[in-house]
């Protein structure tokens, strides 16, 4: 539950957040601020005025993060046109207060986007590419990235000043490890008697229309470069896969394993170097007829490790003394060195483990050396593709042809798919997303599409089919079975209404369970953590009321599959820190505090919007 709180106190201002929301909106590109000609804007705040393209591009992005979560687009579009007007009123708001980030700021914080790195270093070239891609010049962008930034500033100011004390803490356990005691039984959906009518059937089916549409669907021309299909056609040589192996030798080769243990005899104040190489002569000596660990235990001055016989563990070049590693290196399996000197005195040094290192021959990785080979030849020749690919498509926007020809690659397309399911390429969110914007539904290429690391792609629309109403007659079993389930569901919730309503008159439940030939289930010092319940029944208990004047608080969970559980709480008993709660105190304390932030942060936000001169037009939202 900690993890869960710091993650929503902390996740929107993290780095990362910045990375997937503000870059992706950074890189609408230009064309949002220009050309709008005549159009009417659909919202302003002060003098910044938001237009139809805005919205259109920010409803993307949250179909995108939000997908699959059932929202309807028109709840989108309204989100989308608020997170750009809060966003604004906040940009405006810190610009007011003067607040600043610098230019090295804003371009220390790009290099560190994965945007703009290959093989984990920022790239000139990607970052050249991608902007180019957005038709956004390098000094919009960084000036964009400095906005984010000063807006990041301002919430980390008032988040991280924000503190929780001791009896917060006390209070917010008190809660999580709440325990309840609770008596329920569970209604099974009832059967129907009776199937639904033909006019029940047509009234549902007028009423409902929009549940029988087909889905507007797309198929697409695109083309793809890949690193993989590149890197296919380098011509390989043995004597360029040799020299190739012996670059990357260190690729094939297994490192020695060697554990060692010492007993160390210290100089010191106390202790000169004659008589700390006597102790250790003496050692060596004593070794003969003693166990090396028992004697590392017994005379060792090195006293945490005296207490594992001398174990140094795995031996790594480069953290002992050059004379301690040089010994340490050439001893055989169970050697012990003679005496060694290093800064902290004359050691005995014994080999414990020793697995020999191993280089795997040529012969034995050609096809691995090969395949590698040909990856890092064909890696300049990839993005340089990906320069050539993200220009022509832009400057040849009616085809794909053309930039076929030129890069050499096959035009290919998809069957039709929808915006939410595809097969093939459209099997990917990237594709289907980029095929139903509306760059792509006016007849123009796409911008080029990352898929992972090594493919581009660029589509094309090739077929539009808009959403259609299915008939009466196709859509009549589909109806009649789900008014079949609404209907079943309506009689299950009824009964464990009228169950509720005997239990809070005051009738006992095993009666009214008896009666309805249903089995009570009990538990005992539940908490929310820790039980095996359905997670709607289990949140539904720790939401409801306590009970109150020796009564049970009653009331009723809903399951997925629609069956209705009645239940009866009958105690809630304080929860009380545990011994690791009280481990991670601080923690808590933090998450908390930080929790209670962007509370205070909200407000702040939802005041100064308040404040804020703030015009939207209805008729946004219907388009």
């Amino acid at each position: 539950m900690l993890t869960k709180i710091r993650e929503k106190a902390q996740g929107a201002f993290a780095w990362g957040i910045l990375i997937l929301i503000c870059v992706p909106f950074a890189l609408w590109g230009i064309n949002n601020y220009l050309d709008t000609g005549k159009e009417a804007p659909v919202a302003s705040v002060g003098d910044k005025d938001f237009y139809q393209r805005d919205v259109n591009k920010a409803y993307e992005q949250y179909s995108q993060n939000l997908q699959g979560m059932g929202i309807d687009e028109q709840t989108l579009k309204a989100q989308a046109l608020q997170k750009l007007i809060k966003d604004e009123v906040l940009l405006q708001y810190v610009h007011a207060e003067g607040l600043v980030a610098t230019d090295n700021e804003a371009r220390e914080f790009i290099k560190s986007l994965p945007y703009f790195q290959v093989d984990g270093k920022f790239s000139d070239k990607q970052y050249k590419a991608l902007l180019s891609s957005q038709r956004i010049s390098s000094g919009e962008f960084v000036n964009r990235i400095k906005n984010k930034l000063i807006m990041e500033q301002f919430q980390h100011s008032i988040i991280e000043s924000s503190f929780a004390t001791q009896y917060d803490v006390e209070s917010f356990f008190k809660v999580q490890n709440q325990l309840r005691d609770v008596d329920y039984v569970t209604v099974p959906v009832q059967p129907l008697t009776e199937q639904p009518t033909m006019e029940e059937i047509s009234a549902y089916y007028q009423q409902h229309q929009d549940l029988y549409r087909t889905p507007e669907q797309v198929s697409v021309e695109y083309i793809e470069l890949s690193l993989e299909h590149i890197a296919k056609k380098v011509v390989v040589t043995d004597d360029k896969l040799k020299a190739f192996y012996e670059e990357q030798k260190d690729q094939y080769t297994t490192p020695e394993r060697r554990k060692i243990s010492h007993i160390l005899f210290a100089i010191n104040d106390k202790t000169d170097a004659k008589t700390a190489l006597a102790k250790a002569e003496k050692a060596k000596q004593d070794l003969k007829s003693k166990d090396f660990a028992a004697l590392a235990a017994e005379v060792s001055d090195d006293k945490l490790t005296a207490k594992k016989g001398g174990d140094l563990g795995l031996f790594n070049v480069g953290v002992m003394d050059k004379a301690f590693e040089d010994a340490a290196s050439s001893l055989q399996l169970g050697e012990v060195s003679n005496p060694v000197k290093s800064a902290f005195g004359y050691h005995l040094i014994k080999v414990t483990e020793l697995v020999p290192g191993n280089i795997k021959s040529f012969d034995s990785v050609k096809n691995e050396v090969a395949k590698a080979y040909q990856k890092a030849q064909a890696e300049n020749a990839f993005y340089e593709a990906g320069e050539k690919l993200t220009e022509m498509s832009y400057e040849h926007p009616d085809n794909l042809q053309t930039v076929a020809d030129a890069l050499g690659v096959t035009v290919q397309k998809s069957a039709l798919f929808t915006k939410d399911k595809g097969e093939g390429i459209a099997a990917d969110e990237k594709i289907r997303s980029a095929a139903f914007s509306e760059e792509v539904l006016q007849g123009n290429n796409s911008a080029p599409i990352e898929l992972g690391a090594e493919r581009l792609a660029v589509v094309r629309l090739l077929e539009h089919k808009a959403a259609a109403l299915r008939g009466l007659n196709e859509a009549k079993q589909e109806v009649a079975a789900l008014l079949s389930k609404e209907n079943a569901k309506l009689l299950t919730a009824k009964k464990a209404k009228q169950i509720k309503v005997r239990l809070q008159a005051g009738e006992s439940l095993q009666t009214v369970a008896a009666e309805n030939k249903l089995e009570i289930k009990t538990a005992k010092g539940l908490t929310r953590s820790k039980n095996a319940l359905p997670e709607q029944l289990s949140e539904a208990i720790f939401k409801a009321a306590k009970p109150v004047g020796g009564r049970p608080s009653v009331f009723i969970a809903v399951l997925p599959a629609g069956e209705q559980v009645v239940v009866s709480l009958s105690k809630v008993t304080a929860g009380i820190m545990s011994d690791d709660d009280k481990k991670q105190l601080e923690l808590a304390k933090k998450n908390i505090a930080n929790a209670f932030g962007q509370t205070e942060f909200n407000q702040v936000l939802n005041s100064l919007q308040a404040d804020a001169d703030i015009e939207i037009r209805a008729k946004t939202l219907a388009q």
